[in-house]
């Protein structure tokens, strides 16, 4: 009998491997959910850099024009307005992690296949890397210095105006821990009004032919936002019901914990910490983040792409040992234009674990 199969290390199924990979590690990340080529993705993939050489995408943003404009008949020849542009850039790098198993004897001492578990390891380990990525860059954490855990780039903080601090305060120090400053629906509020009356106002995402924002919580914020029964919190959310079409056909409210006021809300654990002196630690100073469209740039290097990554195995020791190793060329950030945050709105606030007395 005649069987089709794929020996290790045969061509096809190194390929094969790769893009299982690529597109499983994709899958579970809150990175993909929020990924497209069009600029109306609040991460937006640039290919350019997967079509020829070169370490860094340089992305344009065209200025809005000032003139005043010419009345009448007076001449228009001589009072045209130049066109001006600022730009950010966006660097990619080569990023690679693999796994390494100890010979055929410990192949033969378990029940699975260990090739199996390298690829679904090495899968884990690249969507974990992608999310850190992702809110490190958004979050704007820069106490995070390490490139590898901040998309190949450094983080930048959110500048000021793109920065909201709970309870009134103005600054990390004047946080403390105390309940007046733990999230609230007052700063959804807040930070939507900032996003659209901003010198450069915050686009928001199409979802379904309606505008919408997208804001991402610490669980402990989120908890906050929920145990807060005042007036005009937590109960007008529950009020506010979410569109079954909406939910069912666009993945931007796939897990999200509702909508209120033009934002659809997320929880997730990766948003990151800062520390605010001897008042708030890492772990109970928290960043949410408000995004719109472009808050974020994605690129890839050549033979890599958001369902491509290179799959290498390779065997050590007399071919007793088998080892894998996938990587990928990409960078990701935040989008950063003259100096001032392009599509994100920071909000820092207190924000701890919850107990039960």
């Amino acid at each position: 009998m005649a069987v089709t199969s794929f020996a290790t290390g045969d061509a096809l199924a190194v390929k094969l491997w790769s893009k299982k990979v690529a597109v499983e590690a994709l899958k579970q990340t809150w990175a993909y959910k929020f990924m497209g080529k069009d600029d109306s993705s609040i991460n937006q993939i640039f290919d350019e850099t997967q079509k020829g050489p070169g370490d860094r995408i340089r992305i344009p943003l065209r200025r809005l024009l000032s003139g005043s404009g010419t009345q009448g008949d007076a001449t228009l020849e001589g009072g045209e307005e130049r066109i001006n542009y600022f730009h950010d850039d966006l660097y990619i790098n080569q990023l690679r992690h693999a796994v390494r198993e100890g010979g055929r004897f410990t192949r033969q001492l378990v029940p699975f296949s260990v090739r199996e578990h390298a690829r679904l390891s090495l899968q884990d380990w690249w969507a974990d890397r992608i999310d850190t990525w992702f809110f490190n860059q958004i979050c704007g954490n820069t106490n995070q210095s390490d490139t590898r855990y901040t998309g190949n780039q450094s983080a930048i903080a959110a500048d000021a105006d793109h920065l909201i601090y709970a309870g009134g305060a103005s600054t990390d120090a004047s946080l403390s821990n105390s309940a007046s400053y733990k999230f609230s629906l007052t700063l959804i509020d807040v930070a939507v009004e900032k996003a659209k009356t901003l010198e450069v106002p915050i686009r928001p995402v199409m979802v379904n032919g309606e505008a919408k924002y997208v804001l991402f919580l610490h669980h402990y914020q989120a908890t906050d936002m929920r145990l807060n029964a005042s007036t005009g919190q937590w109960l007008d959310i529950q009020k506010t019901a979410m569109q079954g079409g909406n939910v069912s056909k666009n993945p931007i409210y796939t897990g999200a914990l509702g909508e209120y006021n033009g934002v659809i809300i997320h929880a997730a654990h990766r948003v990151s910490g800062f520390s605010a002196g001897t008042a708030l630690s890492a772990n109970t100073g928290r960043v949410a983040v408000l995004a719109g469209a472009q808050a974020c740039a994605m690129g890839f290097g050549r033979g890599s792409g958001p369902e491509r990554y290179e799959w290498v195995e390779d065997y050590f020791d007399y071919e007793n040992q088998f080892g894998v190793a996938a990587g990928c060329i990409a960078g990701l950030k935040k989008t950063v234009f003259n100096g001032s945050d392009f599509a994100t709105i920071a909000i820092r606030t207190f924000a701890a674990a919850h107990t039960t007395n």
